[in-house]
């Protein structure tokens, strides 16, 4: 009897462990991020000001960055992807968000495999309505807000249908009106700001 007991202890223990583990580390990211209480909603269209990262006429792409973010290390492969195939097109950005650690402009541009600009400025985010990690935001050429949402609706990247972030880019550069997403684009997934953290 005191077998069967322990046993059933264990089993209930492991069980609690899987389900903590998965809570941590996968289902926890499919939730929206909450909100902050002090979130000021910036519209789409709206005039956003980064003087300190224009340096030319073209469009402009911000990918909010968490190097301890979850989320963000699995899209990784992803943004190498389009600023390899946009690049020449779209001015490209990272913006790392983490107050608790400290990167280089190297180590950020050594994971992305490319030599864009990268910027460790907080008000970037707050300027473009974003707090969460991974998040796009596109400008068009007059730096008015195109698109702020998610990569995809997976945190994977997978799923090409859902690819929104390249969708927003690629009807940004046909001069289509900006295209309409489902929820799941434009409701922030991910790692909360400012600590990055769910």
């Amino acid at each position: 009897m005191l077998r069967k007991l322990l046993v059933g202890l264990w089993m209930l223990l492991l069980c609690a462990s899987i389900s903590v583990l998965f809570w941590q580390n996968e289902f926890k990211y499919s939730l929206p991020t909450p909100i902050p209480l002090n979130y000021h909603e910036i519209a789409m269209g709206s005039k956003i000001d980064l003087k300190c990262c224009v340096t030319d006429s073209r469009p402009i792409f911000i990918h909010f960055f968490n190097p301890d973010c979850p989320c963000s290390r699995f899209n990784i492969p992803h943004v190498s992807e389009l600023i390899k195939k946009y690049g020449d097109q779209i001015n490209f950005k990272i913006v790392v968000l983490n107050k608790q650690k400290s990167f280089t402009i190297e180590e950020i541009q050594k994971k992305f495999d490319a030599k864009i600009p990268v910027y460790f400025d907080q008000n970037i985010a707050k300027n473009c309505g974003v707090f969460s990690t991974p998040q796009a935001v596109l400008l068009d050429a007059s730096q008015n807000l195109y698109y702020r949402g998610n990569y995809n609706k997976t945190r994977y990247c997978t799923n090409a249908d859902s690819n929104y972030a390249q969708m927003a880019i690629d009807s940004l550069l046909k001069q289509n009106h900006s295209p309409s997403f489902d929820a799941l684009a434009l409701r922030a997934y991910g790692c909360s700001l400012p600590k990055c953290t769910k």
